[in-house]
């Protein structure tokens, strides 16, 4: 069982998936970057200067406690960032579509089959044909 797990871990495919899952890790890090601090401002420009991270529903107010500490938190339904994730979703995605693309452009189509040259029962045939002349 350790030598057919060490033949899983060793084999091309499982080190592509690896590289692959690190690679969209730091795709997804610029992709975030470039959401919060890129596109959203332009949104919240446009949308009147509203930060969409902040908009929420509040449902119970944080409670303060005498000494100023927070005694108990606000519990907000914040739909705003969940905007925002919406948003980097569909960035992600579109990101990931052009990739995709670019990549399957790299691809080089398949060689065509060389054509195939007469069967054994064509050559027989032939061979009679010849000998009966």
């Amino acid at each position: 069982m350790l030598k057919e797990f060490k033949n899983f871990i060793l084999t091309g495919n499982v080190i592509d998936f690896a590289v692959a899952v690190i690679l969209a890790g730091a795709v997804g890090l610029v992709v975030n970057g470039f959401v919060a601090d890129i596109i959203m401002p332009i949104v919240g420009h446009f949308a009147g200067g509203v930060d969409f991270a902040d908009l929420k529903l509040v449902l119970d107010e944080a409670v303060v406690g005498a000494d100023g500490a927070i005694a108990k938190p606000e519990n907000a339904i914040r739909w705003g960032a969940w905007i925002n994730t919406i948003v980097n979703l569909l960035i992600v995605g579109f990101v990931m579509f052009i990739i995709v693309k670019a990549y399957n452009k790299t691809k080089t189509p398949p060689a065509p089959a060389a054509p195939a040259g007469p069967t054994a029962e064509e050559l027989l045939a032939e061979i009679r044909d010849s000998l009966k002349k």
